[in-house]
């Protein structure tokens, strides 16, 4: 009776140390989707610190345009209000659009898009919404991995038990906003000529000589004919 206690007790050992190992590892990827939000949410804020010294700088060039600067500060304020993924990714759209307009907009003020500090901000805005769509990706990566570990068997088991829900992923409805958003209020790309480029003429090709005719001597050049006598004076 002995051996059939201990292989009880190695069995259930086995089995504690195996749901330990299930745990540890939901609550690891727990902590990486946490972790990866909070990255987004940095990015996110650094934009939105942006954002006011950008309406500022356009508004003293183009004070008029104020319903495309207001769009853009009431999505500022939409963003900065977010609670959840979903509620990030709604005013991200928003605020994309908005900046799209605003970037519309400062093509005809040239003096706009000449000064310094408008083109300062042109950048940092350009890299931080590029950090943002890495932040984004690395986010949806963990929550697909999170979320799938939730599902699985045995795993299902320990998360109905310590209430492991699933996470939202920070989706972007807009399909033009998937990848880094280019902000670029400054330039514009150089129109592409398709038109094929015209060439040198082509040379035209030396006529081969035959065997024969290059073994030949050279030959003299004709004698002028005689001169006749000068008659007698």
């Amino acid at each position: 009776m002995l051996w059939v206690v201990i292989v009880i007790l190695v069995l259930v050992v086995v089995v504690v140390l195996g749901l330990v190992g299930l745990y540890n590892g939901l609550v690891k990827r727990r902590n990486r989707v946490d972790a990866a939000w909070s990255d987004i949410d940095v990015q996110l804020r650094r934009r939105y610190d942006l954002i006011p010294n950008l309406v500022e700088t356009v508004r003293g060039y183009a004070a008029h345009e104020s319903q495309t600067l207001e769009a853009v500060i009431a999505a500022r304020a939409q963003g900065m209000s977010a609670q959840t993924p979903r509620e990030a990714a709604a005013a991200d759209n928003m605020l994309t659009a908005a900046l799209r307009q605003l970037l519309a907009v400062s093509e005809a003020y040239p003096d706009l898009k000449a000064n310094q500090n408008f083109l300062a901000l042109q950048e940092e805005l350009t890299g931080t919404e590029g950090r943002i769509a890495y932040a984004r990706q690395y986010y949806n990566d963990a929550v697909r991995d999170y979320n799938t570990k939730i599902q699985s068997f045995p795993a299902v088991l320990i998360a109905g038990m310590f209430k492991f829900g699933e996470r939202e992923y920070y989706e972007i409805e807009d399909a033009e906003a998937r990848g880094p958003v280019s902000v670029d209020f400054g330039t514009q790309a150089p129109a592409v000529n398709m038109a094929p480029q015209a060439g040198p003429p082509p040379a035209t090709p030396a006529v081969p000589q035959s065997p024969a005719a290059s073994q030949l001597p050279p030959q003299d050049p004709p004698a002028s004919p005689p001169q006749p006598p000068s008659a007698p004076t």
